[in-house]
């Protein structure tokens, strides 16, 4: 792991996984180079290309209709709005109702940062059906993501080794390699990426949405974040604040801490997800396969990662699953308790010497392909938190704070505690300890919280909701497990934010779905 935030990385888009030049030019073609004014072509969306993570054209949608994409014009440097320009990866399926009943459209961002909507949207849009009916159902590749200006750092080769490396070292020369290996995969992305990676903050999303609002024909912002996406909600929020029109945020980030906070609170969130996997496990009226109490669950885990630190086993040929693959693949499926069956079968794979179910975990997290090909998740992850976040951590600041992170996690602490190096050396300074979202004169935002979110812990929910404002964030709490609420399939979470997106009708903050 090179960032502290990329264990909350597309939760949604890596969950759809297991299921390179920058367009730039002076013209734009719009009448007086107003953006605003351009029309776009909507045409059925090709295969995702390789930085979103590859694979085949989307599938009809239920009743034979195509998904469409179609590309957004866009400024480079949000400065010079007259200048060179990007192109926005967009995708859409349009609304099912009357005419008479349309909204508007509704825009998606998944998480990340990192993730592409345009991959992710398909693979979910069977869920927001009921969204469909008065919304058109809409999604992007955020700038230096998947088709939107990607950032590329590394060749896959170079990121298999990446992966590999030894993500908690032990002593001066583990310490050493890790620290030299993350300068050299700063080094690529500046080198291959040094025109786009100024340009990628969430300032500059936010920017970009309220261009797609007015380019879709739009009067307010519909919008459905999740996960990161509730960062680059509220930042939007913030910015335009009277643009905002019916607003959810699900997975809530939590916007008032700087970097070391956030890890030290995911260190806790993955730790509670893993104590209730344990429980879960052997609680059963079955005998649990990984373990005869909770407890014993978590020893035989910490085992295993000892282990493979010193002794790696079989993978997915040739590559050998070592403690950092085991650890992100651990963390992949405790996302969501879909998942929990596959790390249980990984577990009991590993621990016979067989780490392919664990290594495909692992390849998911990081948007790798059976093909041994990488989506730019984590190069864009890491361009758009480097670029976000002003701290720097030194390797002396981190060993520190280990104690700390032990503290909140056994398993997680030391992997999220150094991840908080990833972005030391970068090109590009940082903008702010925390993005700001107080967005007063907003229209009020759902904001939902989940109790067992690992990625996103639960207090996050009520701090972005205290963060927007009085009267701006409705908070609704959702007693669940995974990250997120409204795709558990939960009736009272679904039936709440169906209503006030479709009809307007605004809960009483403080409502509990359990």
């Amino acid at each position: 792991m090179a960032n502290p935030s990329r264990l909350r990385a597309c939760a949604l888009a890596t969950t759809a996984v297991l299921l390179f030049a920058l367009p730039a030019g002076c013209g734009d073609g719009t009448k007086d180079g107003d953006l605003s004014a351009q029309t776009l072509d909507w045409k059925d969306c090709p295969a995702p290309s390789q930085a979103e993570g590859g694979g085949t054209a989307p599938s009809p949608l239920a009743g034979g209709a195509t998904w469409q994409c179609a590309t957004m014009k866009a400024p480079l440097d949000w400065n010079d709005p007259k200048g060179d320009t990007i192109g926005i990866a967009l995708i859409r399926a349009k609304a099912t109702g009357p005419a008479s009943r349309r909204i508007g459209s509704l825009v998606f961002n998944f998480g990340g940062p990192g993730g592409s909507g345009v991959t992710t949207l398909p693979a979910f849009g069977e869920d927001y059906a009921a969204l469909r009916t008065r919304y058109d159902l809409v999604s992007f590749d955020p700038r230096g993501v998947g088709r939107s200006a990607p950032v590329k750092c590394e060749s896959d080769s170079q990121l298999d080794t990446y992966f590999q490396q030894d993500a908690t070292p032990d002593n001066s020369a583990e310490r050493a390699a890790l620290l030299n290996r993350t300068k050299q995969f700063n080094a690529a992305c500046e080198t291959n990426s040094k025109k786009v990676l100024p340009h990628v903050a969430t300032t500059d999303a936010a920017r970009d949405m309220d261009l797609m609002r007015q380019v879709l024909g739009d009067d307010k912002l519909h919008y459905f974040g999740i996960s990161y996406g509730t960062e680059l909600g509220g930042v939007y929020a913030h910015l335009f604040p009277k643009n905002v029109g019916r607003a959810v945020f699900d997975a809530v980030v939590d916007p008032t801490q700087n970097p070391e906070q956030s890890a030290l609170g995911q260190a806790r969130g993955f730790q509670l997800a893993l104590d209730n996997f344990a429980q879960d496990c052997t609680s059963k009226t079955t005998d649990c396969p990984v373990g005869d109490t909770a407890q014993d669950v978590k020893n035989r885990i910490a085992k295993l990662l000892n282990d493979l630190d010193k002794k790696p086993i079989s993978g997915i040929p040739p590559r050998l699953l070592t403690q950092t693959a085991a650890t992100n693949g651990i963390a992949q499926s405790l996302y969501s308790k879909d998942f929990w069956e596959y790390l249980t079968e990984g577990l009991e794979q590993a621990y016979d010497g067989d780490g392919r179910v664990l290594m495909l975990l692992s390849d998911s997290l990081n948007g790798r392909s059976e093909d041994g090909e990488y989506s730019n998740l984590t190069a864009a992850n890491i361009a758009i938190s480097c670029v976000d976040e002003k701290p720097r951590y030194s390797a002396e600041y981190v060993q520190q704070k280990l104690p700390d992170f032990r503290s909140a996690s056994p398993l997680f602490g030391d992997y999220l505690a150094w991840g908080m190096v990833g972005c030391t050396g970068w090109a590009v300074p940082g903008a702010a300890d925390h993005p700001d979202v107080s967005a007063p004169g907003s229209a009020p935002i759902l904001v939902v919280g989940n109790t067992g979110d690992p990625a996103t812990p639960y207090e996050g929910a009520r701090k972005m909701a205290e963060a927007l404002g009085e009267g701006v964030g409705v908070e609704l709490t959702y007693k669940g497990q995974g990250h997120g609420a409204y795709d558990s399939k939960d009736k009272c979470v679904q039936s709440t934010v169906n209503g006030y997106l479709l009809d307007g009708k605004e809960p009483k903050g403080g409502t509990v779905c359990s």
